[in-house]
């Protein structure tokens, strides 16, 4: 795995193209949902300026003269008022109740639709991307990444749209009044603005990095609870705590300054608030006692205690959106830096397939000649389009014949791993591999099913260069049982289907003899029907063993490859299934890494490796008698490491 930053940087700054991709992502699939809303926020922001708009008419052409000639002079005109104000504020609260519904259901839609396109590219993706990112870290883009993009669309945009609309219309209403006043709010409103980006812009840079944080430490977290056992074994106990609290002092440390700077920044722009509502009463008061000639839109003359009340209300509205606004500023970069790590594992670069040659099934005739069919049988074919010549069809038998000519391979650049590797496995032969770790041995089966591809050298499937083969045909047709057994939720039975999804409970059942499965499955709880969880925490390591061989073997693949298979299970169990896996094994070319030579014994050819080079080859015999590396090996002069 590459080496990781030992800090993240905090100065940088906010990409607005995953903005502007993240709004294109959401309007393509909701527009309609965002037309229903935009309107609901007009008619809540218009509503809410119509109704102080009409505070200054009401005072001065009601409370006022009624003050002076009594109420019943105005009564009329008070009625036509205030059913006037409480119309618009009941749109306005109607407006204002079904937006943030539509939001809620905009918000979860684009999370779930963010979730499918993440995991549909992940599922193309190499595993050279899971080797070298931590799994805790994908998990928090699934997570919170994913869950401050939610933030985002079902709360901070609706709330910046209604922002902007409250802004325009207020200050509109506001010049239409008092060209005068309207001066005074905006000084002061460019002041908050620029409050805002001071202590707006330290929060963005920290919550970005807090989003890291986070990741990062939910990595920790999740590489240790899988080596628990590890670290309990060599008393490591101290030394990961010391670790995590260097991870989580990160995380609070960003985290503390996010808040504080986005924290501060709703108590400062709620005192300039309060000072801009006294300079429009103080600077108001003046204009009317001075009796300064108005300069306004509607035509007004001077200004009068209404529109100074009604000033005083608007900018209220107008510094507690302004406020809201900017506390907005934090979500938005939380989201923005959390969709740069969902966009990204969108974009990761999908598994390289060029391969056109594909796996059918097929019947052959009595002299030879074979058919494709779609029909079940039990014979399967390469079938190879010849696009670039005559383009003609033909078929190769699906046999297991594997052959490897020079090849070399390295996971990173100038770490070399093979170096010109040569063998071949015909039809029915057991090929093993022997060496020290790191040897090259697993490397040699990610070759074969394509995990990694190879710069140099071939390797031939049935003659075919296996580059031509489509990946996902190419791995039907091998099977593979791993040291590390990964068992899923679902019951036996399930897990054992895994191997070929159309597989009856009868083949199941029979695959699971063949693995000497089949008796420890009939005494749990259900039998097959038992559920099992936390990767099949309730069954020993011996019978995870088991089951992954039962689901190869259900798979019945023309290759077999077995990557210490047989490193988990204890003699007793190894003798069990050593007979279940000599039946598996009949017919079928098989590659086998093992520990245990005595497993190996048997090998129609071993291979002996060191650092990437093929030292020793030949049968159990004939390397006793050469009396080298697996001699030493074999008569314990030597020991794997």
């Amino acid at each position: 795995m590459p080496p990781r930053p030992a800090r993240y940087v905090t100065n940088k700054k906010i990409d607005m193209k995953s903005l502007k991709r993240l709004l294109a992502y959401v309007f393509k699939r909701y527009s309609l949902h965002f037309i229903v809303v935009l309107i609901c926020i007009v008619i809540a922001a218009v509503s809410n300026v119509i109704v102080n708009a009409f505070m200054a008419q009401l005072i001065d052409d009601v409370i006022l003269p009624g003050i002076a000639n009594g109420l019943d002079s105005v009564y009329s005109g008070l009625m036509r008022i205030i059913t006037i104000m409480v119309t618009f504020d009941v749109l306005g609260i109607i407006g204002s109740t079904i937006y943030p519904r539509i939001m809620a259901v905009v918000g979860q839609g684009t999370i779930k639709s963010l979730r499918d396109d993440m995991f549909d590219n992940m599922e193309t993706l190499p595993i050279r991307y899971f080797d070298s990112h931590q799994h805790g870290e994908i998990m928090s883009t699934y997570t919170n990444d994913v869950g401050t993009i939610r933030m985002l669309v079902g709360q901070s945009i609706p709330n910046l749209f209604q922002s902007i609309m409250s802004i325009t219309t207020v200050f509109f209403s506001m010049i239409r009044y008092s060209i005068w006043l309207s001066i005074v709010v905006v000084a002061v409103i460019f002041i908050m603005f620029k409050i805002t980006g001071k202590f707006g812009g330290r929060s963005a840079r920290y919550m970005t990095a807090q989003q890291k944080s986070l990741a990062e430490e939910e990595g920790f977290i999740e590489e240790m609870m899988e080596g628990m056992k590890v670290v309990k074994v060599f008393t490591h106990e101290e030394e990961a705590k010391k670790k995590f609290d260097e991870v989580n002092e990160r995380l609070f440390e960003d985290s503390n300054k996010a808040n504080s700077n986005a924290n501060a920044l709703m108590p400062i722009l709620g005192n300039v608030g309060n000072i801009m509502y006294v300079l429009l009463a103080v600077v108001g008061g003046l204009l009317v006692v001075a009796n300064v000639p108005n300069l306004s839109l509607t035509g007004l003359s001077s200004i009068s205690i209404g529109v100074i009340v009604s000033f005083l209300s608007l900018s209220r509205q107008l510094s507690h959106t302004v406020s809201q606004t900017s506390m907005q500023v934090s979500t938005v970069a939380m989201a923005l830096a959390g969709s740069d790590r969902v966009f990204a594992l969108i974009d990761e670069e999908s598994e390289k397939d060029d391969g056109y040659v594909t796996l059918v099934r097929c019947y052959i005739d009595e002299d030879g000649t074979i058919h494709e069919t779609e029909d079940y049988t039990e014979k399967w074919a390469w079938k190879h389009y010849h696009a670039q010549s005559d383009h003609s069809t033909t078929y190769v038998e699906l046999k297991g014949d594997i052959e490897m000519v020079d090849v070399d391979f390295a996971y990173v650049p100038d770490k070399q791993v093979l170096f010109d590797v040569s063998l071949y496995a015909h039809p029915g032969q057991k090929i093993a591999f022997v060496g020290a770790t790191g040897a090259g041995k697993t490397t040699i089966t990610n070759l074969i099913n394509r995990f990694y591809d190879i710069p140099d050298g071939k390797i031939r499937y049935d003659g075919i260069n296996i580059n031509k083969i489509k990946k996902p045909d190419l791995r039907r047709s091998l099977g593979m049982v791993l040291q590390d057994v990964n068992l899923f939720t679902g019951t036996v039975m399930d897990n054992i289907r895994y191997g070929k999804l159309d597989a009856t409970d009868a083949e199941c059942i029979e695959a699971a003899k063949l693995a000497n499965a089949h008796d420890f499955i009939t005494r749990l709880p259900d039998g097959y029907q038992t559920t099992l969880t936390g990767n099949g925490s309730q069954l020993s390591q011996g019978q995870r063993q088991l089951l992954s061989i039962a689901r190869a073997a259900v798979a019945d693949p023309p290759v077999m490859i077995l990557d210490e298979a047989t490193s988990s299970i204890d003699t007793r169990t190894e003798a069990l299934v050593q007979k279940g896996m000599d039946n598996l094994m009949k017919g079928r070319t098989v590659f086998v890494i093992a520990h245990r030579l005595s497993t190996v014994r048997d090998a129609d050819a071993i291979m002996v490796l060191d650092h990437g080079h093929i030292i020793e080859r030949g049968t159990h015999e004939q390397l006793l008698e050469q009396k080298g590396t697996y001699y030493q090996l074999y008569t314990g002069a030597f020991e794997l490491e």
